[in-house]
C-alpha cells in the first residue's frame, strides 16, 4: 500500500471516529470559511438570495442600535424573568407537548387547527429563515435574555415566536367566538384578553430580549394572521377531503410533505431551522392519516366535528381524565424512544446502499451514512425533549434566565465581521473625518477580537447525520397518529 493511500485511510478512519461523537461537528463537516467576510454569503447563495438579503440587511443593522437604546432604559429584573419565561410558551417544545391535549378530550376539530396554524409557520418561517440568512440584531450592545440557548442559533428574519404565538392565539379567539352560546361572557373575556396578554408577552419579548427586530416580529406577526386566515377559509374543503373515503387522501398528502420538506432551502450556515419543520410536517402527515382512517370508526364521534374523541368530564371524572393524559404522554415518549433508536440502527446500512447506487440527496450539513460508522444514542432533540431530560427542562425553567453579550452562532459571528468592516468601509471613505454615529459602535472588547477569536467564542455545532430526517418525519408521524387514532382507541377500549 503506498503512502498517499495510507494516508487517504489513516483520515477517512479518523473522520469516522469524530463523526460518532455527538461533538465535533466542525472537524468533519463544515467547509472552510473562506475570508470570514461578507463575501462568506455572496459565494454560497444565488444572485436572488443574495440580492434580497443585501435589501433586508441595512434594516436590520438600523435596528440594533435603537433596540439597544430600548434594551438599556426598559430593563428590569422582574421584566428579564418574565420576558425570558413567557418564551417558553412559544417553543416548538411547548406546542409539541401540549398539542395532543385538546386531542384526547374532545376538541379534535380546534386541534387540528392549531396543528395545521402551527406546523404551516414553523415549516415557512424556517424556509424563510433558511432562505434570506439574515442575523439577529447585533450583540453587543444588545444582551440576549434567554432560558434556551438553541433559539441564537437560528437566523433572525422572521420570527417563529411570533408567528405561532399569533397564529395560535387567533385560532383560539376563533374557536371561543364560534362557541360563543356555550360559554359565559365572563369565560370568554377571560380568554380574550389572555389571548392578547400572550401574544404581547411573545411579541414584547422577542424585542426586549434582544432575540428579534421590529422587521422580524412584524413579518412574524402577519405571517401568523395570514396563515389563521388561510385555515379559516379552507377549514371546510380540507376537513371534507380528508374524511372521503378511499385511497386517494394518503397518495396525496404524503407526497405533498415530503416535497415541502425536499425544497426547503439549504442555509449558509449550521440552522435547526430544516429539522423543526421535518418534525412538525410529520406530525400534520400523522394527524391528517388518523383522521382519514378513524373519522367513522366505532371509538369516534361526528358530532361536533367527524373524527371527534368522545369525552365527558360527568362521567369520566378527574381520575380517568388523568389517566387519559398519563396514558397519552407515556405512548408518545415510547414511541419516540424505541422508534429513534430502530431506525438509528437500521436506516445507516440502507443509506450506504443508496449512496453506492447514487440515488442520496445529503443535505449540506448533514453527515452521510458512509463518512460515519453508528448514530451515537446520546443525540438531543430540539423539537421535543426525551423523558431523561425532562428534570433537566424543569431545571431550565426555574432556573435564573442566562444574560449573554457577544456571538452565540455562526450567523452571528460572520454579522460581527462584517458589520466591522462596513463600519471601516464607510471611515475610508469619509471626506472630512466625520464618523458614524457612536450609538452604532459596538463595543470596543469585540472590535479588539480578530477573527480566529471571534470564532473560538462561539459553541461548535454538534454533528448531525443524514438518518435523522427520515428518522424524524418517522417519529413525528407516528406522535401524530399516536394523539389522534392511537389515543382514542386505546381509551375507547380501556374504558376511559
Amino acid at each position: 500500500m503506498s503512502t498517499m493511500t495510507r494516508s487517504s485511510v489513516q483520515v477517512s478512519k479518523t473522520k469516522a471516529a469524530l463523526a460518532d461523537t455527538v461533538a465535533g461537528y466542525e472537524a468533519v463537516n463544515v467547509k472552510d470559511a473562506g475570508n470570514r467576510s461578507r463575501d462568506h454569503y455572496k459565494t454560497r447563495m444565488t444572485k436572488s438570495r443574495f440580492r434580497a438579503r443585501q435589501i433586508l440587511l441595512p434594516i436590520v443593522r438600523w435596528e440594533t442600535p435603537r433596540l439597544a437604546w430600548i434594551q438599556e432604559h426598559t430593563r428590569s429584573k422582574f421584566l428579564d424573568d418574565y420576558f425570558a419565561l413567557t418564551a417558553n410558551l412559544g417553543t416548538h417544545t411547548f406546542f409539541v407537548i401540549m398539542l395532543p391535549m385538546p386531542f384526547w378530550f374532545g376538541f379534535v376539530h380546534i386541534a387540528r387547527g392549531l396543528v395545521y396554524v402551527l406546523a404551516a409557520g414553523v415549516l415557512i418561517s424556517g424556509m424563510m429563515k433558511d432562505y434570506f440568512c439574515l442575523p439577529r440584531p447585533l450583540s453587543p450592545p444588545l444582551h440576549r435574555i434567554t432560558m434556551s440557548g438553541s433559539a441564537a442559533l437560528e437566523y433572525g428574519f422572521p420570527s417563529t415566536h411570533t408567528t405561532n404565538a399569533v397564529s395560535a392565539a387567533m385560532m383560539i379567539l376563533y374557536a371561543a367566538y364560534e362557541n360563543v352560546d356555550f360559554i359565559s361572557p365572563l369565560s370568554l373575556r377571560l380568554i380574550r384578553i389572555g389571548m392578547w396578554i400572550y401574544m404581547g408577552s411573545i411579541v414584547l419579548g422577542r424585542l426586549y430580549c434582544g432575540m428579534h427586530g421590529f422587521l422580524d416580529v412584524v413579518a412574524g406577526a402577519v405571517l401568523g394572521a395570514f396563515l389563521f386566515y388561510l385555515r379559516w377559509v379552507l377549514a371546510n374543503a380540507i376537513d371534507q377531503f380528508i374524511t372521503r373515503p378511499g385511497p386517494l387522501v394518503p397518495f396525496i398528502i404524503t407526497p405533498i410533505i415530503l416535497i415541502l420538506v425536499r425544497i426547503h432551502p439549504e442555509p449558509v450556515d449550521p440552522c435547526p431551522c430544516f429539522e423543526d419543520g421535518v418534525a412538525f410536517a410529520g406530525v400534520v402527515l400523522g394527524v391528517d392519516l388518523a383522521l382519514w382512517h378513524s373519522w367513522d370508526a366505532p371509538f369516534t364521534v361526528a358530532d361536533p366535528y367527524p373524527g371527534n374523541t368522545p369525552y365527558s368530564y360527568a362521567e369520566s371524572g378527574i381520575v380517568k381524565s388523568f389517566a387519559r393524559v398519563a396514558l397519552g404522554i407515556v405512548a408518545i415518549f415510547l414511541w419516540r424512544s424505541v422508534m429513534k433508536k430502530t431506525l438509528h440502527t437500521a436506516l445507516p446500512p440502507l443509506f450506504r446502499l443508496i449512496e453506492k447506487i447514487g440515488l442520496s440527496m445529503p443535505r449540506e450539513f448533514f453527515l452521510k451514512a458512509s463518512e460515519y460508522n453508528k448514530v451515537p444514542s446520546s443525540i438531543p432533540d430540539t423539537t421535543l425533549v426525551g423523558a431523561r431530560e425532562i428534570p433537566s427542562l424543569i431545571h431550565n425553567i426555574t432556573r435564573t434566565r442566562s444574560d449573554s453579550v457577544g456571538p452565540q452562532s455562526p450567523a452571528d459571528m460572520y454579522e460581527t465581521i462584517a458589520y466591522r468592516e462596513e463600519r471601516q468601509r464607510r471611515k475610508s471613505l469619509e471626506i472630512k473625518n466625520v464618523t458614524a454615529d457612536d450609538s452604532e459602535k459596538p463595543s470596543d472588547d469585540v472590535q479588539e477580537l480578530n477573527e480566529d477569536e471571534l470564532f473560538l467564542q462561539i459553541p461548535k455545532p454538534r454533528v448531525q447525520y443524514d438518518v435523522e430526517v427520515i428518522t424524524k418525519l418517522v417519529v413525528y408521524t407516528g406522535i401524530g397518529w399516536i394523539a389522534v387514532e392511537g389515543c382514542a382507541w386505546a381509551f375507547y377500549r380501556l374504558g376511559l
